[in-house]
């Protein structure tokens, strides 16, 4: 969804040259009713639309939903990145940029939201603690038997993590096991997508349960996983 006709074009034309259903949008208000009547697989969102921003437009879809984001922006600076996934946007892509990378930003976010049809039996366990369960087989997260609507990104960051208790995995290494060592960004976002996940499964985000810091390093979950 774009704003910039030539873009628009352009995108649809390569994602549909590779077997992708494209619907188009040049409104913010015209992409918000797309999503709602067809219920896509994924969103590619501009920032900059002419009736209301791409950040409102992402924050209106994260209210009932949890389908993979991925934002263009003409914005490059980190701050401004940062800004956007902590609306809730997956993954982030600045202008100018290849189609070629689209696609691929495109193909990793669809694999990881469809990772429970992926992984192999050994993967299809729960973790178990504190309230918190991480049940891989069905791709659902609940707290307190709740359930937390996670983004993909936030799921398999939560799912490394989950995997591995009391390892310490750096933010380069988070970076790369979740969304591969081609990936060229801020190994800042892994901050922010933390900070989203302890809002999410902690009653004290400032005082976190589950995911613990480890300074100047990087991240470790902090319980053992019962295997159900």
């Amino acid at each position: 969804m774009d704003d910039e006709e030539n873009i628009l074009h352009v995108i649809k034309a390569y994602l549909e040259k590779n077997n992708y259903i494209v619907y188009e949008a040049d409104t913010g208000k015209g992409a918000l009713h797309l999503f709602e009547t067809l219920h896509p697989d994924l969103i590619v969102l501009d920032l900059m639309l002419p009736d209301i921003t791409g950040e409102e437009v992402c924050r209106i879809v994260r209210k009932t939903s949890n389908i993979p984001i991925l934002m263009l922006t003409a914005k490059s600076s980190e701050d401004d990145m940062i800004n956007g996934l902590m609306i809730g946007a997956d993954d982030y892509i600045t202008k100018p940029f290849s189609p070629r990378e689209l696609l691929a930003r495109v193909i990793s976010l669809l694999r990881r939201s469809n990772h429970s049809e992926q992984e192999n039996n050994t993967s299809f366990m729960s973790f178990a603690q504190g309230g918190l369960t991480v049940d891989l087989e069905r791709y659902e997260v609940k707290f307190q038997d709740e359930p937390v609507p996670l983004t993909p990104m936030e799921f398999k960051l939560l799912e490394i993590l989950a995997k591995h208790p009391k390892r310490v995995f750096s933010r380069l290494e988070l970076v790369n096991l979740s969304q591969g060592d081609t990936f060229e960004g801020f190994e800042r976002t892994i901050d922010v997508h933390i900070k989203n996940i302890r809002q999410k499964i902690d009653d004290d985000p400032k005082h976190p349960e589950f995911i613990g810091t480890v300074f100047g390093v990087g991240y470790k979950f902090l319980v053992n996983p019962d295997e159900k």
